[in-house]
């Protein structure tokens, strides 16, 4: 059996991992659209920050970790899937034949339409050659303009703070990390920034970027002009699917996938941020962009592949994320349920805050800030659609209570 994986990111190296283990005698070939080892993105900004090296990034420490799995690395993009003949056509037009395939391409950063962004200077922060770029310009006193404050552009702040920059946020809307927190937790996380020295100018959006003296300037829409030694763009992904088109593999927003992980086309799999799959909370179709999903769909994708039947549950929407310091969270319908039921607890001046949704007696969703205990049992309260009873009603009154909550309920269900 040969099986391909296209991408090594988590979800292509763990399905690669899958594989050899349930199928000892099969090919398989892992396709890395990068130069060397397979790495974590979400690593990068620990690199940045001085706190690892390079080697520190990469999903495996062993350097013979894939030869001694004989999982063959090819260092190749994947220009185009012919799913008739079952082979993958790779850069320079060399043919590569599969019997199973995965596709684990991941994302890669939204561009912004506007004059200037292909300057150099304008730069993302998604790759190791990005993270390289950034180290060797952003010294003490460096002028850095970020266009973004969503979940990447709040974990690269403290990696750049922490090497002296004069570090400029620029928010189209009008909260932070808006895709995962509402406007009270937004603002904590928005006033804890500017604290720390980090000037942020909301409701902003960049006209233009133009060249001048080896300096960039970053023009504004209400006329103002910021200089900028170096302008970083991190407003949202996109997963990477070009290269699938006239494929016959079924796309909405990703690939449509089924229980198993598997497309509309027999034998083809998809996983992590390109999969589009089902929510387990509401059962609507979603493409959810985090790691952990990623492994999860990965490890079940490989099972399906190798002919070990294994469902996936769902996608469930979570994410923790640490600002300057700051930690913060959220889990499932944060933004509440039709007909449900709130409660929450404000200590701004310590940043804490705590909201809860309630559908029915269920806990359906959380925003945190400043809590960064029992993470488990939020996530075990919602994913596991627990029936709170007489607990609904106390943590209404008190949200602090959750981890008492999960711990009656865990033992009330056993």
């Amino acid at each position: 059996m040969r099986h391909v994986i296209i991408g090594s990111g988590p979800a292509g190296v763990v399905a690669a991992e899958t594989l050899r283990k349930a199928d000892p005698a099969a090919e398989i070939t892992l396709l890395c659209g990068e130069a060397g080892p397979p790495y974590a993105r979400m690593a990068i900004p620990y690199l940045l920050k001085g706190q690892i090296d390079e080697g520190g990034t990469h999903l495996r420490k062993d350097a013979d970790h894939y030869g001694r799995l004989r999982i063959q690395l090819v260092q190749a993009h994947a220009q185009a899937v012919d799913t008739g003949a079952r082979t993958v056509t790779l850069g320079g037009g060399s043919l590569l034949p599969y019997d199973r395939l995965l596709i684990a391409t991941g994302s890669r950063p939204s561009l912004e339409q506007i004059p200037g962004i292909g300057l150099p200077g304008v730069h993302a922060c998604w790759t190791l050659a990005d993270a390289r770029t950034i180290l060797a310009k952003a010294k003490p006193g460096t002028c850095i303009v970020q266009m973004g404050a969503g979940f990447v552009g709040c974990i690269i702040m403290e990696g750049l703070l922490s090497r002296g920059v004069d570090l400029t946020i620029l928010v189209r809307s009008g909260y932070m990390v808006r895709r995962m927190m509402n406007p009270t937790a937004s603002g904590l996380i928005r006033k804890w920034c500017e604290a720390k020295g980090v000037r942020i100018l909301t409701h902003t959006q960049p006209q233009g970027i133009t060249a001048e003296g080896g300096a960039l300037q970053v023009a504004l829409a209400d006329g103002h002009i910021l200089p900028a030694d170096l302008y970083l763009s991190a407003v949202g992904v996109d997963p990477n699917l070009e290269f699938l088109a006239g494929s016959g593999i079924a796309i909405g927003k990703g690939i449509l996938v089924d229980a198993n992980l598997q497309s509309n086309v027999s034998g083809v799999y998809a996983a992590g941020d390109v999969a589009e799959a089902t929510d387990c909370l509401t059962g609507r179709r979603q493409l959810n962009a985090i790691q952990p999903n990623a492994v999860e769909q990965g490890r079940i994708a490989a099972l399906n592949m190798a002919g070990r039947s294994a469902r996936f549950k769902g996608s469930f929407v979570f994410n923790v994320l640490t600002t300057l310091g700051l930690a913060s969270s959220s889990f499932g319908e944060w933004q509440g349920a039709s007909g449900g039921e709130s409660a929450e607890v404000l200590d701004a001046s310590r940043y804490r805050y705590l909201n809860l949704q309630f559908e029915d007696d269920r806990l359906v969703g959380a925003n945190t800030v400043g809590f960064s205990d029992h993470i488990g049992a939020f996530r075990g309260l919602i994913e596991g659609r627990v029936r709170l009873g007489k607990w609904k009603q106390r943590l209404r009154e008190d949200p602090t209570q959750i981890m008492q909550a999960y711990l009656a309920a865990a033992h009330s269900v056993a």
